[in-house]
């Protein structure tokens, strides 16, 4: 599978020739990662420009925590928390994505300047969803999801888990499609974290390529989750907060942007930012070391081919000269 398939560009949206870094703005006071810190409208536009700052394509406004047990905030609260900021991003220039599971809240935010929407149900929390964002012609993610994490959907149970994904995800894929969003904006999220533990998770890591094999851009969403804290939990099995996950989460965006995702999500931008960069100019090299050997390779096959012509004309000519 080419590296480019994941990394397709997405209509509507500006075209990387990298895999993009998605920058994250919760807009929340209860969020697992950094919940109130942005909180207030001023601080969050703030901070969203501070990631662009930082090296991020685009920036995922969200006002709304789907961390595990979380209860839902009503729609007046997250429109009161999600617009402004949109609004704010996107006159200073910043591509905007909102990550919002509510239609309303997703069409007032593309009114405000959102480019993209990023619902981590897929468009099966809202029925209106699907409609809305196909109306408003937007860019939309796909991501695996099985209800909302309270209950037995905190935990979910898998025979063959990239299996089981990459199959739900194709159906969810075929649903929007029939709900009249284009092609070629139509983006896929495992839902790492989402229903799922953490040799789920590396399980999917592990097989991208799986993922990438669906024909769609892929957005991988792993900064600072729960199975990061369990790879790197001591002896002792202690599991370091979600803001000591950074390191972690940059190496996983470095194994995303190598496999060819389209874009990966993260809350601390500038460690993946440089990753996503190194590994486009290790691709690069790789590819120009190759066009050079191709073409070394040639130009001696050439060479062979002008003496071995040469030879045989050689020798065609004593044949005559015998003959005579």
């Amino acid at each position: 599978m080419s590296t480019e398939t994941g990394r397709r560009h997405v209509a509507g949206l500006p075209a990387w020739d990298r895999c993009a870094v998605m920058g994250v703005v919760n807009v929340t006071p209860d969020s697992f990662s950094d919940g109130g810190r942005w909180f207030d409208t001023t601080a969050a536009v703030k901070h969203g420009l501070a990631l662009v700052s930082e090296g991020a394509d685009l920036v995922d406004v969200g006002g709304e925590s789907t961390r595990p047990g979380a209860t839902r905030v009503d729609e007046a609260e997250e429109l009161r928390r999600v617009v402004p900021v949109v609004r704010g991003l996107a006159s200073e220039g910043v591509t905007v994505s909102v990550d919002t599971m509510r239609a309303s809240v997703a069409e007032q935010a593309l009114a405000a300047g959102a480019a993209l929407v990023n619902d981590v149900s897929g468009g099966l929390a809202d029925p209106a969803m699907i409609p809305a964002v196909a109306e408003a012609g937007a860019p939309f993610v796909v991501m695996h999801w099985r209800g909302f994490l309270q209950g037995g959907n905190v935990k979910g149970v898998y025979d063959d888990v990239v299996t089981e994904v990459v199959d739900e995800l194709h159906a969810r894929v075929e649903a929007v499609l029939r709900g009249g969003i284009a092609p070629d904006r139509i983006i896929v999220d495992p839902g790492l974290g989402f229903s799922k533990d953490a040799e789920h998770d590396l399980a999917l890591l592990a097989r991208l390529d799986r993922l990438l094999g669906l024909g769609r851009p892929l957005l991988v969403a792993a900064s600072r989750k729960r199975f990061l804290g369990r790879v790197l939990a001591g002896p002792d099995g202690a599991v370091p907060p979600a803001r000591e996950r950074d390191a972690a989460t940059a190496a996983v965006s470095t194994l995303a942007a190598h496999a060819g995702a389209w874009a990966v999500r993260v809350h601390e931008v500038r460690a993946t930012a440089d990753a996503v960069r190194v590994v486009r100019a290790v691709q690069e090299a790789r590819t120009a070391h190759g066009d050079a050997r191709a073409a070394h390779q040639e130009a001696r096959a050439a060479h062979r081919h002008t003496h071995t012509g040469a030879d045989g004309a050689q020798g065609a000519g004593h044949g005559a000269e015998g003959a005579r």
